[in-house]
């Protein structure tokens, strides 16, 4: 899910040297959307009064996703630019909110394994968990406010259109707007779940709550699904342009 001009060759068919556009967002995006079905799963169950939270199984899950998140986040972030071939923005759009994400998730898992027994106990779930994470949510506040500027650039510049040769994406290739809009559409949802949390922490069955669990629910499903299916997707576009 590239932008497709920035791809094309002047003249003939279009060709990609691999070698040099090394890409892995399928991976990073299906982790996402897991990521962000997991924290509304579990502040679901948090809200939920004597709920069996199984702490260890959520930090597990909450481990593997950042792992996953984390490395791919930070190579991306780091090598700049990752794909020598173009798309320098991709370290940006694609690597650093990841490794936000991936950071987040493994303090979480870590926080769950060594806690979540005081944590299912505790006769105040909620509030403890607004004391806990009360400090940290600054920082996903400002990452909320950085998703509504990838929005918008990707808004602004036509971002994400695949090219003709991608499978299925490519047959957008005329209408980069559809797509560059379906992809701000979920950082934006990402965003306002973000710059909500703080306020939904002690009270995640409020409105302000339910507007986080919808948007982080929504987006994360629809990354999940989108990632998946760019395992397609993207191992044609290789086949067609090599």
């Amino acid at each position: 899910m590239e932008t497709a001009r920035l791809l094309a060759a002047a003249d003939g068919p279009l060709k990609i040297n691999w070698a040099e556009m090394p890409t892995y967002n399928t991976i990073m995006a299906v982790a996402a959307g897991a990521g962000l079905l997991l924290v509304v799963g579990l502040g679901r169950r948090l809200a939920g009064r004597g709920t069996v939270l199984h702490p260890e199984g959520w930090a597990l899950a909450f481990g593997v996703l950042g792992l996953i998140l984390t490395l791919t986040g930070l190579h991306m972030t780091l090598t700049w630019p990752l794909a020598a071939g173009g798309f320098p923005f991709d370290n940006i759009i694609f690597g650093e909110p990841s490794l936000a994400f991936g950071v987040l998730m493994l303090a979480a898992a870590l926080f769950l394994w060594r806690r979540g027994t005081i944590l299912e106990e505790h006769p105040d779930r909620p509030g403890y968990v607004a004391g806990i994470a009360g400090p940290v949510s600054i920082f996903i506040v400002g990452m909320g406010l950085a998703c509504f500027g990838i929005a918008a650039a990707g808004i602004w510049y036509e971002l994400f259109a695949a090219p003709e040769q991608e499978p299925i994406s490519g047959l957008l290739a005329d209408h980069p707007m559809i797509e560059a809009t379906f992809i701000s559409v979920l950082y934006a949802l990402v965003g306002v779940g973000a710059v909500l949390f703080p306020a939904a922490l002690g009270a995640p069955r409020g409105p302000l709550g339910r507007v986080v669990g919808f948007c982080w629910a929504l987006a994360g499903l629809l990354f999940l699904i989108f990632g998946a299916l760019n395992y397609f997707t993207h191992i044609g576009l290789i086949v067609n342009t090599m």
